[in-house]
C-alpha cells in the first residue's frame, strides 16, 4: 500500500493512503486531500496508479507542483521517498507503509466521506396498501368546528407538545410497557416499513379494543398521502383493506392535535363526510406525526367499530407518546433518504469533474521561442469554459478559447463535445477561418436549443512569427507591445457572431506579426464580470491596466490577473467560471 507521510502541516508525522486510482490534492473539500490555504488551487494536483506504478500531474495551479523541488510538468512518475511540494504543503511519497504508520485514509481526514453508499432509501420499494378513500381530491374544505355544535370529540391534545406535557393518568405499568416495547422496536436496524408493521402490532396489543389501525404518511414531494402499514383483526379476504376517512386525517394534519372521538358519526365536525358512515368507524384515535424542521409527516389512527368499546382519553395520551417517536424514525429515514441522493449526487460530480479535467491540457506547449500560461478555475464542481493547445501536423500550435452559455453539468457537457469538434476542424480544414466556418455549422445544428458558444482560436507559425486569428463573438484578445508595454484588445472589426446563432455565418481570418517580448491574453468573461457589488463589475479597463502593469513574463502575468481578481471581489462567491490563457514571445 502507498502512502505519502505529511512532512509539513498540520498534520505532521502522519500518513495518507494512496487510493488505488487517484488522489485529488487541492483548496476544495471534495479532494481526496484538502489543503487549507489559499495559494493552493482548489483542484491543485493529483496522483494516479497505472500498472502498479504511481504519477503526479499537476492540474493546472497557480503555484505549480514540485517534486524533489523540481516543477511538475505534464505527468511525472513518483519513486519510492520522493518529496511532493504543493506550495507550503510537504509529502514523502512510500510505495509501503510501515507497520506503525499512523495511517489516516484520505476520506478520514476531510470532508469527503468515501465509505460504502449505503442502501436505498428505506421509504423505496413499500408495498402500498390498498384503501378506501371517503373523500376525493377535490373534497370540500372540512365544516368549521362550531362549540355549540354537539361533538363525540372528547378532547385534542397538541402533538408537538414534549413528552413532559403528557397526562400521568395512563397505568404507569402499561404506559412503560408500550414505550420500552415500539422504542426497541424504532432503535433496531429494521426497514422504515417493518418499523411502522411492528409499531402497529405493539399498539394492538395494547389496545385490545382495535379493530383497525393504520400508519399514513407523506410521500417526499409532500403532495399526496399514502398508507404505509395496515393491520387489522379481521380473519377474512380483506386483510390487507383498511378504511380511511380523509377527513379526520385532514383534520388532524391541520391542527396538528391528536383527535380522541367516541363516535365519529355523531361527530359534527366530520359531517362533510357524506360516507365516513359506511366505514363504520365509532370510537376513534387520531395522532399526528409531527418533526419540527419538516412539519406533519403523517398520521398513526387506530378505531374501533363496537360502541361499547369505547378509547379513553389516556389512550390518546399514550397514543400521542408513540406517535412522537415513530414521528422521529420517519423524519430520520427522510434525512437518512436524502444524504443517500446528495452522496450519489456528490460522486458522480466528482467523477464528471475528474472527466473535465482530462480534457483541458495537462502541459502547456514546448515551442521554441514562445512561453505559455493558463488558470481555470470552474464557479461550480464542473464549468462550461473551455481551452485547449493543438498541435498541427506543419508545427503550428492553435490556442483554443471558448464559453459556454450556462454553468454547471450542461454547460460541461457541451465543452466536452467542443473539444473534439475543434481538433477535427482544425485539423481536416485548410486555413483557420474554413475550420471556425465549419464548426459553426455543426454547432448550429446539432440540436442544442438556444444554448451559443463564444469562441475565438489563435494559431502560432514558429517559423514565421505570425500569427492568424479568428473569433466568433468573444472578448477581444489583449496584446501588450514589448517596447512600449502599451496594451490593445485585437480583432475588433473581424469579430463574428457567437457559434452557434446563424448556421450559414462566414468567418473572417485576421494575421498579426509577433514581435520579440509581446505578450498575448485572453479571457473569458467570468474575469471581466467578476462582481464586488451589484453595481460594480471588474471591468475590461482594470484588466487591461493590470496587463500593462505587470512584469514581462506571462506566468507572471497570469498570476497578478487571478490575484488583480480575487483582491477585486473581497471574498465574494466566484459567480463565473474563470479561464486565462497567455503566451509571449520570448526576446
Amino acid at each position: 500500500m502507498a502512502v505519502l507521510e505529511v512532512l509539513k502541516g498540520k498534520t505532521l508525522g502522519q500518513m495518507i493512503e494512496v487510493q488505488a486510482e487517484r488522489t485529488v490534492f487541492g483548496r476544495h473539500p471534495h479532494c481526496q486531500v484538502a489543503l487549507e490555504n489559499a495559494a493552493v488551487s482548489r483542484y491543485h494536483a493529483q496522483i494516479v496508479e497505472m500498472h502498479g506504478d504511481f504519477f503526479v500531474e499537476d492540474l493546472r495551479s497557480r503555484n505549480g507542483t514540485h517534486v524533489n523541488e523540481s516543477l511538475v510538468e505534464g505527468r511525472r512518475e513518483l519513486k519510492d521517498k520522493d518529496v511532493l511540494r504543493i506550495c507550503d504543503f510537504s509529502f514523502r511519497f512510500l510505495r509501503t507503509a510501515s507497520t506503525d504508520s499512523r495511517l489516516l485514509r484520505p476520506g478520514a481526514i476531510i470532508s469527503d466521506d468515501r465509505g460504502k453508499v449505503g442502501p436505498s432509501s428505506p421509504l423505496d420499494d413499500i408495498p402500498r396498501q390498498i384503501i378506501t378513500n371517503d373523500d376525493a381530491e377535490e373534497v370540500k374544505q372540512d365544516a368549521e368546528f362550531d362549540e355549540e355544535d354537539r361533538s363525540s370529540i372528547i378532547r385534542t391534545l397538541d402533538a408537538g407538545s414534549s413528552s413532559s406535557d403528557l397526562r400521568l393518568s395512563v397505568k404507569p405499568e402499561i404506559k412503560l410497557k408500550a414505550i420500552l416495547e415500539i422504542t426497541k422496536v424504532l432503535s433496531g436496524s429494521l426497514g422504515l416499513d417493518q418499523v411502522l408493521d411492528k409499531t402497529l402490532e405493539a399498539l394492538f396489543r395494547i389496545f385490545q379494543q382495535a379493530d383497525e389501525g393504520f400508519i399514513m404518511l407523506r410521500e417526499e414531494e409532500k403532495k399526496k398521502l399514502v398508507v404505509k402499514a395496515v393491520k387489522t383483526r379481521r380473519k377474512s379476504d380483506a386483510d390487507d383493506q383498511v378504511h380511511v376517512s380523509m377527513t379526520i386525517v385532514r383534520k388532524a394534519l391541520e391542527t396538528s392535535e391528536g383527535i380522541l372521538s367516541t363516535n365519529a358519526l355523531d361527530d359534527s365536525r366530520f359531517r362533510a363526510s357524506e360516507s365516513l358512515s359506511s366505514l363504520r368507524i365509532r370510537s376513534m384515535i387520531c395522532a399526528p406525526l409531527v418533526s419540527k424542521e419538516m412539519g406533519p409527516l403523517g398520521v398513526i389512527q387506530i378505531t374501533s367499530n363496537d360502541v361499547g368499546a369505547q378509547f379513553r382519553d389516556e389512550d390518546l395520551d399514550l397514543l400521542i407518546s408513540v406517535a412522537m417517536q415513530v414521528a422521529l424514525a420517519v423524519e430520520n429515514a427522510y434525512l437518512y433518504h436524502q444524504a443517500v441522493k446528495q452522496r450519489d449526487m456528490e460522486r458522480d460530480l466528482e467523477f464528471a469533474t475528474q472527466v473535465q479535467l482530462g480534457f483541458l491540457p495537462h502541459a502547456r506547449p514546448k515551442l521554441p521561442g514562445y512561453e505559455f500560461s493558463d488558470y481555470y478555475e470552474p464557479a461550480q464542481r464542473v464549468g462550461g469554459d473551455y481551452f485547449d493547445y493543438i498541435a498541427l501536423p506543419d508545427g503550428r500550435i492553435a490556442v483554443a478559447l471558448a464559453d459556454v452559455a450556462g454553468k454547471g453539468v450542461p454547460a460541461a457537457l457541451l465543452m466536452a463535445r467542443l473539444y473534439s469538434s475543434v481538433r477535427y476542424h482544425l485539423i481536416s480544414q485548410p486555413d483557420l477561418a474554413t475550420a471556425m466556418t465549419g464548426l459553426n455549422a455543426e454547432i448550429s445544428v446539432s440540436g442544442l436549443g438556444h444554448r451559443f458558444i463564444t469562441c475565438v482560436i489563435m494559431v502560432i507559425d514558429p517559423q514565421t512569427h505570425q500569427l492568424a486569428l479568428v473569433n466568433a463573438g468573444h472578448l477581444l484578445p489583449l496584446r501588450r507591445d514589448a517596447a512600449t508595454g502599451k496594451v490593445d484588445p485585437i480583432g475588433q472589426t473581424e469579430s463574428g457572431m457567437p457559434l452557434g446563432i446563424l448556421a450559414d455565418q462566414k468567418f473572417q481570418q485576421s494575421k498579426y506579426d509577433l514581435s520579440p517580448g509581446e505578450s498575448w491574453l485572453a479571457v473569458t468573461d467570468g474575469v471581466t464580470e467578476a462582481m464586488r457589488s451589484q453595481k460594480e463589475i471588474y471591468g475590461n479597463q482594470r484588466l487591461t491596466a493590470v496587463f500593462a502593469g505587470t512584469p514581462q513574463k506571462i506566468g507572471e502575468i497570469v498570476n497578478a490577473v487571478v490575484d488583480d481578481v480575487e483582491a477585486f471581489v473581497e471574498g465574494r462567491p466566484q459567480s463565473d467560471d474563470i479561464c486565462i490563457v497567455g503566451f509571449q514571445r520570448l526576446p
